[in-house]
């Protein structure tokens, strides 16, 4: 199949010059123009919002910050100064990675599911519920697990602490790593699984073998992100986790700090000491997301190179 080139009747031999512009290139480049400043536009007005909650947190929080800020307890009073929101930060970092060790290979195994065998009625099932869930306000998970799991039928329950927070948190981080693995799962070519099954290899096999490894830093980054999503939640751990004013290393039987229920707590009294130490306590949490937010990018970098 031949290429035709355009010709002029006007110029010699009838043909056009390939650097000569088009009747409507000037149109087109100032449509382009228009749409880069109004895309500027949009770019400023997501940033500048986030720029100035950054610097009014960090304004406000950064007599409070120093190294006993993640070192020490909160004191007693409100009113005094000094101290930090060590007990915070091991209860965040607890109960998210407790939700994370059970909750990431669940929510990979139900992706591999609704991608393998994605047209039966049990993953049509799944998928719903999966749906359901992402939309679910997060103080009725906390409802949810405070009915099951906290007071338990007869008051039998396990009571507030890190199992019943970390329940919350998993509850709300299972849709997003069930929908981001399934994509990264679905992107993975053809070819490598025919491949696989031309050589023999049986359905499991293929799926764990081959299809897992090739989606492997999609499914990283969606399971980090998940991470961020639970770290960043109060609301659901007032009526499961509760809060502590120590350290608490009990899985359940005692209630346990978050950073968010601190600022909440702090954030409450009149004292000047404790609003300081919540504005400090967003900042930290803001750094948290901020760097499983960064790795799940470099992760998702490094696998777009190879």
């Amino acid at each position: 199949m031949s290429v035709e080139t355009p010709t002029r009747p006007d110029r010699p031999g009838g043909h056009v010059s390939l650097a000569e512009k088009a009747p409507n290139a000037r149109r087109r480049e100032g449509a382009s123009r228009l749409m880069t400043v109004v895309l500027g536009f949009t770019v400023a007005a997501a940033i500048v919002p986030l720029v100035l909650l950054l610097w009014q947190v960090l304004a406000n929080g950064l007599p409070a910050l120093s190294l006993d800020f993640i070192t020490q307890v909160e004191p007693l009073s409100y009113r005094e100064r000094g101290g930090g929101y060590l007990h915070g930060i091991v209860g965040t970092l607890y109960m998210t990675g407790v939700a994370a060790v059970v909750v990431i290979p669940v929510g990979v195994l139900a992706a591999i599911f609704l991608t393998e065998y994605g047209g039966s009625k049990y993953a049509y099932v799944v998928r719903f519920f999966t749906d359901v869930m992402t939309g679910t306000p997060s103080v009725f998970v906390g409802l949810a697990v405070y009915a099951l799991l906290v007071s338990g039928a007869g008051g039998a329950g396990l009571g507030f602490g890190t199992l019943a927070g970390a329940a919350a948190l998993g509850i709300l981080m299972l849709p997003i790593v069930v929908r981001s693995s399934e994509e990264m799962l679905r992107l993975v070519p053809e070819d490598l699984k025919n491949a696989s099954y031309g050589l023999g290899a049986r359905k499991w096999q293929t799926a764990l073998k081959v299809t897992l490894p090739a989606a492997a830093p999609g499914i990283t980054t969606g399971a980090i992100l998940a991470v961020a999503r639970g770290a960043g939640e109060t609301a659901p751990l007032i009526l499961t986790a509760l809060g502590a004013r120590e350290v608490v290393g009990a899985l359940w039987g005692a209630p346990q700090a978050d950073i968010g229920l601190l600022m909440v707590d702090g954030f409450t009294q009149p004292f000047d000491a404790g609003i300081e130490r919540a504005w400090a306590g967003g900042f930290t949490l803001i750094v948290i997301v901020l760097l499983l937010s960064i790795i799940a990018r470099l992760i998702a970098s490094r696998s777009q190179a190879r």
